[in-house]
């Protein structure tokens, strides 16, 4: 068990605790089971992982009562390390419905474009987050220069790519005007759970959330859904509501997700 502060240790007495293997936003994940069956997960991170943990939290906590998401139980913020406690969500998330069911496709595709136009229909002047292009840019360029790109994760349009080459194909892309919506900022098939009833039950890992292009979104889940055939992907575009694809922005918001 990672060390803990008091008011922490208080709340997650006698938890059973199992690591939690998913995720590549590197903080430290455990899933806590108490006695009586109650699930919760403890996140945590040190340095530059303490901001995102702290970010994940303040969003949380705006997000509440807005959409359906994880419930922040607890945050604790001190000597350049963050704890994040949070209520389980209900559900499977949309690859694990899909690993074990392929044929629940369709109803993922659906019920997570159902919940896209929800989010996006936030009122944006109520959103203290701002998640726009100039903001992840400048968090990509510094990802650049120290290095920390993933090569060998881009896209296969993309493989053989280097940081650099894809940082002028941003700037190539980039949009000059765009409209403003509430985005999730990582809207991918594991980050969003449904119940068996096909409705969306909350959404995770949320840290990148703010006012940004609807595309910011739109681009990683029709990436993501690529994978199984365009076809779906398309499903996805016209569940949501887009008659013509922007594709200037589409690849703009995939390369800038190359960066992360």
């Amino acid at each position: 068990m990672i060390g803990l502060p008091p008011s922490l240790t208080e709340l997650i007495a006698n938890c059973a605790v199992d690591p939690v293997l998913a995720g590549e936003a590197g903080a430290t994940v455990l899933r806590l089971t108490a006695s009586d069956g109650g699930v919760r997960y403890l996140k945590h991170g040190i340095g530059d992982i303490a901001v995102d943990v702290a970010d994940e939290a303040h969003r949380l906590a705006w997000l509440q009562g807005r959409v359906p998401c994880a419930e922040p139980i607890h945050f604790v913020r001190a000597a350049g390390e963050a704890w994040l406690l949070t209520g389980a969500v209900a559900g499977r998330t949309g690859d694990d419905w899909i690993e074990h069911n392929p044929t629940t496709l369709p109803m993922v595709i659906d019920a997570l474009a159902g919940f896209l136009r929800q989010l996006h229909a936030l009122p944006v002047d109520e959103c203290p987050f701002d998640a726009g292009a100039g903001v992840r840019l400048a968090a990509a360029r510094r990802r650049m220069t120290a290095g920390a790109v993933d090569l060998d994760d881009f896209d296969d349009d993309h493989e053989g790519w280097s940081a650099e080459r894809l940082w002028d194909e941003l700037m190539c892309l980039r949009p000059g005007s765009y409209e403003r919506v509430v985005t999730h900022g990582d809207f991918s098939l594991g980050n969003v759970l449904i119940d068996d009833a096909g409705r969306v039950t909350g959404c995770i890992d949320v840290g990148r959330m703010g006012v940004a292009d609807p595309y910011q979104d739109i681009a990683i889940l029709w990436q993501n859904l690529r994978e199984f055939g365009d076809s779906h992907a398309a499903r996805f575009v016209s569940a949501y509501g887009i008659d013509t694809l922007d594709l200037q922005r589409l690849d703009f918001h995939r390369c800038l997700d190359e960066m992360f």
